[in-house]
């Protein structure tokens, strides 16, 4: 079973590194740690130091309560930013006030919740067990197996949270970061009818930003030509970075191309069945499911502290400013298409 699971998880490792000494003040092989002195500039002096300064922040500001100080929990912030602790001090601030603004769409995060296991269980959002060539995880999602008739809008943000709060648990995961592969086949106007446009919109908007995940690919296949409008407008949201690592692919034979089949379900040209991959993925749900529940105790009781491009306007929520419009129109082209 161990063996079975280092393959799983290290398949991008020779098996003589993987004889090598885990890092006691990380939990992750000298191989990932290579990853974390190359793109992140982390060894542990810069870790320590940046750390600190982390947890003297916290403690002396009072617009934040409750927030989790443990090491794993805050490196998420400073991986993502490169252990910059300015940039990681306003990502955890935007991260805690995406959580307040959308408490209605991503609360109770529980996936043993009854709508979000049915979710789970009929394969709409998973990672894979197995990573790529980099080290990265690989999370997939199907269209076609949310039903809007008996899921909403919160279902699908919910379980898209879990699965990323849970994920990010694992040291391993912040260093290497994610690949995303969404597969758009049977997608119709009631999948987009679900969201409020205001709520997709600011969540493209300001989920790069607020969610301390390192996106290395986006990957989508099956893309009907209806969509095209929403994935242009979802492409204005987020940073030309973004922009250049996104995809589309006209069949899952392109997309295996691209992506290491091993990684993918079989119901993507790779070999392990999805339903397979899912009960793997829930053994570390439930692992993690205390951490992830824990974390609902934070709070922001004051935003002025965010910092924006746009200045220190936070506030100004007009159509105009979020670029509503442009959603909205982008949202009736869909659905006259």
């Amino acid at each position: 079973m161990t063996t079975t699971r280092v393959i799983l998880n290290f398949p991008w490792i020779s098996n003589d590194k993987l004889k090598g000494d885990f890092f006691q003040d990380t939990g992750v092989t000298d191989a990932v740690m290579k990853i974390a002195r190359k793109e992140l500039r982390e060894d542990k002096a810069i870790r320590e130091q940046s750390l600190e300064q982390l947890h003297d922040w916290l403690q002396k500001n009072g617009d934040v309560a409750n927030v989790r100080t443990e090491d794993l929990f805050l490196l998420r912030f400073l991986r993502t930013k490169k252990f910059s602790v300015p940039m990681a001090q306003q990502m955890i601030l935007k991260y805690l006030n995406f959580r307040k603004v959308f408490a209605h769409l991503i609360h109770t995060l529980d996936f043993t919740s009854p709508n979000i296991l049915k979710l789970l269980d009929g394969g709409y959002l998973f990672p894979s067990p197995i990573r790529d060539k980099h080290g990265r995880r690989v999370i997939i999602g199907f269209a076609n197996h949310f039903n809007p008739t008996e899921h909403n809008s919160s279902d699908m943000a919910r379980l898209h949270f879990i699965t990323y709060e849970t994920l990010m648990e694992d040291p391993e995961n912040q260093i290497c970061g994610f690949v995303h592969i969404g597969d758009f086949k049977g997608i119709s106007t009631s999948h987009i009818a679900c969201w409020n446009p205001t709520d997709f919109l600011r969540i493209m908007k300001w989920g790069e930003q607020s969610i301390p995940m390192r996106n290395k690919e986006v990957h989508l296949v099956n893309v009907p030509s209806t969509v095209k409008y929403i994935i242009e407008a979802c492409k204005s949201m987020v940073t030309k970075k973004m922009k250049e690592r996104l995809q589309v692919h006209v069949t899952p034979q392109d997309l295996c191309r691209k992506v290491d089949p091993a990684c993918l379900p079989k119901e993507l040209g790779g070999t392990m069945p999805m339903a397979e991959m899912i009960e793997i993925w829930k053994m570390e749900l439930a692992a993690k499911r205390n951490l992830v529940l824990s974390s609902d105790k934070m709070r922001i009781l004051n935003d002025r502290g965010i910092v924006t491009r746009n200045g220190p306007d936070r506030n100004n929520n007009s159509n105009s400013a979020l670029g509503m419009d442009t959603i909205t129109g982008s949202f009736r082209k869909l659905e006259v298409d």
